[in-house]
């Protein structure tokens, strides 16, 4: 089974967001990502999304269960099979998207960012954890690691978590207040 990520002829071409930004300026194109929980709603809502914002890649791992394993997907016309989590698998990627559940996040995140990736995970798994950050790009995106011209996502590997998906709204929603009123 395969499913394929293209973009149709009526959306925005593949190096520019819906708003028209081209992202390709900032990011570098030899970014290595890992997906796991791949072949699940929210793992292939990622790799949707890396299709439709033209994201730069020159690896993409996709990472799922026995059941799925074999199975191929397709983003940016380039067909990768998806494998399942293994010692070293890891090895040589930047960033790592988690969409799988607590228990295997807090077991393979640490180990992703051992191996020198950034591991961003959607689990609850490290929600509550003081020393793991908790991000909302639009509410404390200026708290997320900046890189440095030339400098691979690796050299800030952690965890990163992000709240669950009710509380993201609230916190964008709040946030303007925030800024303005104080809260």
């Amino acid at each position: 089974m395969s499913h394929s990520y293209s973009s149709d002829s009526s959306s925005a071409p593949p190096s520019s967001t819906k708003k028209g930004h081209d992202i390709r300026s900032h990011i570098r194109a030899d970014i290595r990502i890992g997906v796991v929980g791949a072949t699940g709603v929210v793992g292939e809502t990622f790799l949707l999304l890396l299709e439709e914002r033209g994201f730069p890649f020159s690896d993409l791992r996709l990472f799922a269960s026995d059941a799925s394993k074999g199975m191929k997907r397709t983003v940016s016309q380039k067909s990768f099979e998806i494998t399942t989590l293994s010692d070293g698998c890891f090895d040589g990627l930047d960033i790592v998207f988690f969409s799988s559940g607590d228990d295997i996040s807090k077991e393979w995140a640490p180990r992703a960012v051992r191996a020198g990736a950034m591991a961003i995970d959607n689990s609850g798994a490290f929600r509550m954890d003081a020393d793991i950050l908790l991000a909302v790009p639009e509410v404390n995106g200026d708290l997320l690691p900046r890189l440095k011209i030339g400098e691979r996502p690796g050299a800030r590997a952690q965890i990163i978590a992000n709240p669950n998906c009710s509380t993201i709204q609230l916190v964008v929603a709040l946030k303007p207040l925030d800024d303005k009123f104080g809260l």
